[in-house]
């Protein structure tokens, strides 16, 4: 076929058609991205990108025995991707069966953002007062799946008011940790990892442990009111403010949830970044 026939098949109609048919693939792909953003499948699919290039540079070198390691890797791999991404096509296939894959999330919209903070405060200002210990840790870009699997699963809407339930005393979820995924509780009951810094202050006890210790391996957000003195303290990065006022508090989850990516040290309201200070 000369040039002049394949220009004069590429009528208006298939241009849109072909134009759509490609910004339709890149939308899905964006979308799949979107759904593994924050989980343990985006340092898996990083190692299979290391894979591929090891792949095309033997090829290219003539490593023949490392090669043939590779290729077995990638014959064997779409079964090992099934098997290790398996929660993620779980919950792809289920949220296409709910209609909610392509739907807008409402997490980042000015007045959504307003109710969580009020909410949240609202909730630790009333256990505050009562001295009703608690232990609230929020997902950031960090999965806490493993971390979720430990508990209840509630997948319930964050209100002031499940959240103080589910911390009175002598309930069955009020031991462990409550779990927050964008504007929903996902679990209740969780178990954290422990700090072992021997750095940490000998009065702090295992709510503020926990709380540091998964700020050491996660960029969660933790909020921990103490059952002891009522203090509200909380953890991000390694970092632990404590003694916070309601207002003071409000101010840095407001930061640190919706706030950039980038965190300003306070100095006089920083007391950990790997050690005790004062």
């Amino acid at each position: 076929m000369s040039f002049m026939e394949q220009f004069t098949d590429l009528m208006p109609v298939n241009v849109i058609v072909n134009i759509l048919d490609v910004l339709f693939v890149w939308f899905v792909i964006y979308k799949l991205i979107t759904l593994i953003k924050g989980t343990k499948a985006v340092q898996l699919l990083k190692g299979i990108f290391v894979i591929v290039i090891a792949k095309v540079v033997t090829d290219f070198l003539g490593l023949d025995t490392l090669g043939w390691m590779l290729n077995q890797v990638i014959e064997f791999g779409f079964l090992a991707i099934i098997i290790i991404f398996q929660p993620e096509i779980r919950r792809a296939l289920e949220q296409i069966g709910r209609g909610k894959l392509f739907s807008r999330s409402s997490l980042h919209e000015e007045e959504e953002q307003t109710r969580l903070i009020e909410a949240m405060t609202k909730s630790v200002s009333y256990m505050a007062k009562r001295r009703i210990g608690a232990l609230i840790s929020i997902e950031r870009e960090t999965g806490l799946t493993e971390y979720i699997e430990t508990g209840i699963t509630l997948n319930s809407h964050l209100t002031s008011e499940l959240m103080i339930n589910i911390f009175i005393p002598n309930t069955p979820l009020h031991d462990g940790a409550v779990i927050v995924q964008k504007n929903k509780i996902a679990s209740a009951g969780c178990y954290l990892p422990l700090s072992e810094s021997p750095f940490i202050s000998k009065e702090l006890g295992t709510r503020h442990r926990a709380a540091i210790g998964l700020s050491e391996v996660t960029d969660a957000i933790t909020i921990v009111v103490s059952e002891e003195t009522g203090a509200v303290s909380l953890t991000s990065n390694g970092d632990l403010h404590r003694n916070l006022s309601i207002d003071e508090f409000k101010n840095h989850l407001t930061r640190l949830w919706f706030g950039p990516s980038e965190e300003q040290a306070t100095p006089s309201k920083w007391l950990w970044r790997g050690k005790q200070n004062g």
